[in-house]
């Protein structure tokens, strides 16, 4: 019996945080994995999971399908920016994303970098305003801000 090779994904990812976790039950401890993942096309699709699991790789690949369930759409400019500036607010940590011209660079850190570099934005600023340093709040709250993004509508030619 042969196995076909399994398909590349066309999504990229990263893993932004793996933890051990504690249960205490009778006889002692009980320890699980916690892993956060965010995923990307570069073509403006990006999505964030969260998968819990005994072994780090099953809680990997849990959290890869939720981030697949969980996918946004981030409008870009043809600056491979963003189109407005934002802010957001999710749990204790805020964000503020703004467009910056091309050729500026992807000036974000931590999670937030993580983020828009998997969603495709290439020329942006983001600044995370809370002092927290929580990678899950700070990624969940940058995905808030891409979500509150409008594209600028077309406008017709007046003369025509």
């Amino acid at each position: 019996m042969v196995r076909e090779p399994r398909q590349k994904s066309e999504y990229e990812q990263k893993l932004t945080d793996l933890r051990r976790v504690a249960r205490v039950v009778a006889g002692g401890r009980r320890f699980t994995f916690r892993a956060a993942v965010v995923i990307g096309n570069k073509k403006g699709d990006v999505g964030f999971g969260l998968g819990k699991a005994a072994d780090t790789s099953q809680a990997i690949e849990k959290a890869v399908r939720k981030a697949r369930k969980s996918l946004i759409h981030v409008p870009l400019t043809k600056d491979e920016s963003i189109p407005h500036e934002v802010y957001s607010k999710f749990g204790s940590a805020r964000v503020v994303l703004r467009p910056a011209k091309a050729g500026r660079g992807l000036v974000a850190g931590g999670a937030a970098r993580t983020v828009l570099a998997l969603a495709g934005v290439k020329n942006a600023s983001a600044k995370i305003l809370s002092h927290t340093k929580n990678k899950l709040t700070n990624a969940l709250a940058t995905l808030e801000a891409l979500k509150l993004l409008k594209e600028r509508k077309r406008q017709k030619n007046a003369g025509s």
